[in-house]
């Protein structure tokens, strides 16, 4: 009977790799080739373009923008760049009176939006009676503030930015969702709400975001604000989403 592997009950907590077993003075082979695939996912997830034709076949009357970067290594390079919406994409944006605009964001992991960013929209819609909404908008070359100049252009009284996260070693394609009321041109980081780690493997599933968010929105234009003043418990939410609402803040 081998011996008790002291180790097994902190992996059946995390996806982290922890104790990893030697060959000799080496790591194992298997561990070595498991990271490096994991290390090549991260990289494809960063450098592959969005497939925006599938996103807007998928989202019906979905607007496509750009930032003012051209290129992906220029947005690795000037984050400031994804932040600011082209000037030619202004005239494609109809101002209205919108509660809210939804913005799918390629960021750092198109794997995560092309994966997730539909059925979180289809969730959280179906749970969003009485808004109006604006058309969804797909932005390319994105970081998170570029919601700002898009909310800003519509009129929205909140922007929702769907976007791929910084992939890591464990998960590559995990979409993050960024609420910012009254969004505009330097709106300060701690003035948004983000939920995380969304995805179907481990992850917190569409329902609970959609549960979450759903509740963040409704509060925020309740009480005229988002970021860290936002941030209070909800009783009505599932355990799920509660708890990734903690790590979220």
């Amino acid at each position: 009977m081998p011996p008790e592997d002291p180790w097994e009950k902190l992996r059946l907590a995390t996806r982290a790799r922890i104790g990893l077993g030697r060959a000799g003075d080496a790591m194992k082979i298997t561990d070595v080739l498991d990271f490096q695939f994991a290390h090549a996912k991260a990289r494809d997830a960063v450098h592959t373009r969005l497939d925006v034709a599938t996103l807007k076949a998928a989202l019906p009357g979905a607007i496509h923008v750009h930032s003012e970067v051209e290129g992906r290594d220029m947005y690795l390079r000037r984050p400031d760049l994804g932040r600011r919406l082209s000037p030619d994409c202004l005239a494609q944006l109809p101002p209205g009176d919108y509660d809210a605009v939804f913005i799918v964001s390629d960021g750092l992991s198109a794997a995560a939006v092309m994966q997730n960013a539909v059925p979180m929209v289809e969730a959280i819609l179906a749970r969003l009676t009485g808004f109006t909404i604006a058309p969804i908008i797909i932005a390319t070359q994105a970081r998170v503030a570029l919601g700002d100049d898009i909310g800003a252009a519509l009129g929205a009284r909140l922007s929702v930015v769907l976007i791929g996260e910084r992939p890591g070693l464990t998960v590559s394609d995990s979409l993050g969702v960024y609420l910012t009321y009254n969004p505009k041109r330097g709106t300060r980081d701690s003035l948004r709400n983000c939920i995380s780690n969304i995805h179907p493997h481990g992850g917190l599933s569409y329902q609970g975001a959609a549960d979450m968010l759903n509740w963040l929105m409704r509060e925020a234009l309740r009480r005229q604000l988002t970021g860290t003043g936002l941030k209070e418990a909800n009783p009505l939410l599932g355990a799920e989403a509660m708890a990734a609402f903690a790590v979220s803040q």
